[in-house]
C-alpha cells in the first residue's frame, strides 16, 4: 500500500513513535526494508537519493518499490530523499514518488524559501508531501560558538520556514551528520534547540545523519579487511531522547551500508570458491535486514503498520 510520508508522520506524532527512512540502491536493499517492515508490522519509507537514481536508474528503482507496496500489507511511502533541484523533482512526480524532499539547506534564508515553496506548489498539485530542510549537517564538536550557530536550527527561523513554505515535514539540524565517522569526541547533540523547535514547529521534524554505527557491524567489518578506525554514530539513548522531544521521521543509510559492505566481505573470505552472486548478496541482504528490524523497534514503530 503506497501513502504518503504525510500520511506517515502525522499519525507517528500523535502518537509519539517514529518512521524510518531507509536508503535503497537496488534489489537487495529493497528486500531488507520491506521484508523487516512487514515481520515487524511496521510502516515504513523508502528512501531514494539523486546518486541512487543515477546508480539504479529511476523507473527501475520506483518500479521495485511500487511492486513492493502492491504485494506487502503494510503502508510504505516512496521519498526522494535530498533533492536537489526542480528538474530532479518534476521526474521524481512523474515516476509516482508520494513524498520528496528539497534540500535548499545550503542556500541563503531567503533563497531557500523560494526554493522550497516553489517544489511545495508543484507537488501538492499532485497530492505528494513535501519535506524541507533548514540548517546544515557537518561534524559540529569543534567548531565555534559562532560557527555551530550558523550550522544548526534556528528555532525562530524555522518558524517562518514552515509558515512560508508550507512544507509537510522538516529536517532539523541538532548536531547529527552524514557518514560513519560522525564524531570525534562525545555525542554533542542539542536537545534543548530540538525542543525549541518543537514548541514553534507544528509539522513533523526530521533527524538526518542518525546512523548508530553498531559496533558489531564495525568489528565484523575490519575483521575481514576493512578500514574503519574511529567510525562512531549517534548512541541510541541519544535517538530515544530525540523521538521524545518531538522526531518523528529519522533517516537510516550508513548502517545499511557497513552491514552489506561488512557480510559481503565475510562471505567472500570465509567462502572463496563461492561466485554464486545470490550466496553472496542474499546473507548480506538479511544483514540489513535485522539492522532496519532493530531500527524500528528502537523508533517505536513495530507493530504501528
Amino acid at each position: 500500500m503506497l501513502v504518503t510520508n504525510k500520511e506517515l508522520l502525522r499519525k507517528a506524532q500523535k502518537e509519539a513513535y517514529a518512521v524510518g527512512a531507509f536508503n535503497i540502491q537496488n534489489l537487495e536493499s529493497l528486500l531488507a526494508v520491506v521484508e523487516a517492515a512487514v515481520e515487524e508490522e511496521s510502516p515504513v519509507i523508502v528512501a531514494v537519493t539523486p546518486s541512487a537514481i543515477k546508480y539504479g536508474g529511476l523507473n527501475y528503482l520506483a518500479g521495485l518499490v511500487k511492486t513492493a507496496a502492491e504485494v506487502s500489507p503494510i503502508p510504505i511511502s516512496l521519498h526522494l530523499d535530498h533533492g536537489e533541484d526542480v528538474e530532479t523533482v518534476k521526474k521524481c512526480l512523474e515516476a509516482g514518488f508520494t513524498s520528496v524532499m528539497i534540500d535548499g539547506s545550503h542556500l541563503p534564508f531567503e533563497e531557500n524559501i523560494s526554493l522550497t515553496k516553489r517544489v511545495v506548489d508543484l507537488a501538492h498539485q499532485k497530492g505528494v508531501s513535501v519535506e524541507g530542510e533548514l540548517g546544515r549537517l557537518a561534524g559540529i564538536e569543534e567548531k565555534t560558538v559562532a560557527e555551530r550557530e550558523a550550522v544548526l536550527t534556528d528555532p525562530i527561523e524555522a518558524e517562518e520556514f514552515v509558515r512560508r513554505t508550507g512544507v509537510d515535514a522538516l529536517a532539523v539540524s541538532i548536531g547529527t551528520s552524514h557518514g560513519a565517522y560522525k564524531f570525534k569526541g562525545e555525542p554533542k547533540l542539542d536537545f534543548e534547540r530540538l525542543k525549541q523547535i518543537r514548541e514553534r514547529v507544528d509539522v513533523p521534524l526530521v533527524l538526518h545523519g542518525a546512523s548508530s554505527v553498531p559496533q558489531w557491524i564495525i568489528e565484523k567489518a575490519t575483521k575481514y579487511g576493512a578500514e574503519l578506525a574511529g567510525a562512531k554514530g549517534i548512541p541510541e539513548d541519544h535517538i530515544r531522547k530525540a523521538i521524545a522531544l518531538g522526531i518523528t521521521k529519522i533517516n537510516i543509510d550508513t548502517d545499511l551500508r557497513l552491514a552489506f559492505t561488512a557480510t559481503i566481505r565475510e562471505v567472500l573470505a570465509t567462502s572463496p570458491k563461492e561466485f554464486d552472486p545470490r550466496k553472496i548478496l542474499g546473507p548480506a541482504k538479511e544483514a540489513m535486514k535485522e539492522v532496519v528490524k532493530a531500527k524500528m523497534r528502537l523508533f517505536g514503530s513495530s507493530g504501528k503498520a
